[in-house]
């Protein structure tokens, strides 16, 4: 199974630091973000890794190069400067990403997360970790049944990750360009065609500078 990093954000909380740095190499307990995602992947058996980008996107080519020196095989889908939002992004990088499921993984998330049990789920259109919810997103995204069905009606719900498996034919009828992610996943949840499951282990969302901060902090005492 191929996994998908998402690295073309702008990082606009992120300012000033990423002004000049793309959000995916800022540093934290010693490695960049995506290093450390890179490194959990491939410790999962997730090697052939295709990376999206768009603003300041070469120094993550620079960085990184093909992967190998981090045990990974690492293609890269450019966006240019103006990035796709999620959907946009997944549908340029499809002829990378093959015609099985694949994995897809926020670049600007910290998890311990085991990303080998997913190799073991099977996926009808989309399969989704879904996580407690936050202090920054208490209303959630999205109900999980029991029976794994992911729905948008109940009252308990949950805060999508941004790990999730996708089938390539959630995206069939979605022509390219800039598209979002969420109606998707909303249309494919009314057609039950979408799973979840839900983690409550170590998960954050590294969206502002403290947050950063309190990632590092959680590394180093590690």
């Amino acid at each position: 199974m191929k996994a998908m990093i998402l690295a073309a954000g702008r990082g606009e909380r992120m300012r000033p630091l990423t002004d000049h740095t793309p959000k995916p190499l800022l540093p934290v307990a010693g490695k960049t973000l995506i290093e450390h995602t890179i490194n959990q992947l491939v410790s999962a058996g997730f090697t052939d890794i295709v990376i999206n980008h768009a603003h300041l996107g070469h120094q993550i080519e620079d960085k990184l190069g093909d992967g190998e020196h981090l045990g990974a095989n690492i293609t890269y889908s450019p966006e240019g400067e103006q990035a796709l939002e999620t959907a946009g992004g997944i549908i340029k990088a499809l002829p990378l990403l093959g015609h099985e499921p694949f994995l897809v993984v926020n670049g600007d998330i910290a998890t311990d997360f085991p990303f080998a049990e997913l190799k073991k789920v099977s996926v009808d259109l989309i399969h989704l970790v879904m996580v407690d919810n936050p202090n920054h997103h208490a209303q959630g995204d999205f109900g999980l049944h029991s029976s794994g069905q992911l729905t948008n009606n109940d009252a308990q719900r949950y805060t999508f990750s941004g790990i999730g498996l996708y089938h390539p034919d959630l995206f069939i009828n979605t022509p390219p360009g800039k598209s979002k992610l969420l109606p998707l996943l909303l249309k494919a949840i009314a057609a039950k065609k979408a799973t979840g499951q839900h983690y409550s282990g170590f998960w954050m969302d590294i969206g502002t500078p403290e947050r950063l901060q309190e990632l590092d902090d959680h590394l180093c005492k590690a």
